[in-house]
């Protein structure tokens, strides 16, 4: 009996994949459990339909992600806070302040996204790692200054 794997299987194969299985193991196990569905010309045309939408909606998805990153490597922020006696910082600058900045400029981002290399403690100009998804990172370049 053929099958087309829906979901990987160990030590038979990766979803997308035809094999062949014995009829009761198949049956049974493979389609009883939702790992396959019997290998129809129908199903597997489904199938390629399917993972077609998914390549082209992955595209477009890739494609807006490129132009966010574009949009926040031309941006320049400015982060304002609280200056102490010294001249130094009341508190840090976190990858929460930075979310709340650009929530501002009409940029909603995840602050887990957003990685910067240690505390910020100082006025001064900065750069920030922000990871939009698919291994696209933009670089955020933004200014601390006091209040």
């Amino acid at each position: 009996m053929k099958v087309l794997l829906i979901k990987d299987v160990k030590g038979l194969g990766r979803a997308g994949e035809i094999k062949e299985v014995k009829d009761g193991y198949g049956r049974n196990f493979l389609v009883g459990r939702g790992f396959a569905k019997v290998a129809t010309e129908d199903v597997i045309k489904e199938w390629q339909e399917a993972q077609k939408r998914k390549e082209m909606q992955e595209a477009e998805e890739i494609a807006q992600l490129n132009a966010l990153k574009e949009k926040l490597e031309k941006l320049h922020l400015v982060i304002t806070k609280k200056l102490g006696a010294n001249g130094s910082l009341f508190g840090a600058i976190t990858n929460h302040d930075i979310a709340e900045a650009l929530k501002k400029q009409g940029i909603d981002i995840d602050k887990k996204t957003i990685h910067l290399d240690g505390a910020i403690k100082a006025t001064g100009l900065y750069e920030a790692d922000v990871k939009l998804g698919h291994g696209i990172h933009a670089k955020l370049k933004f200014e601390v200054a006091g209040e």
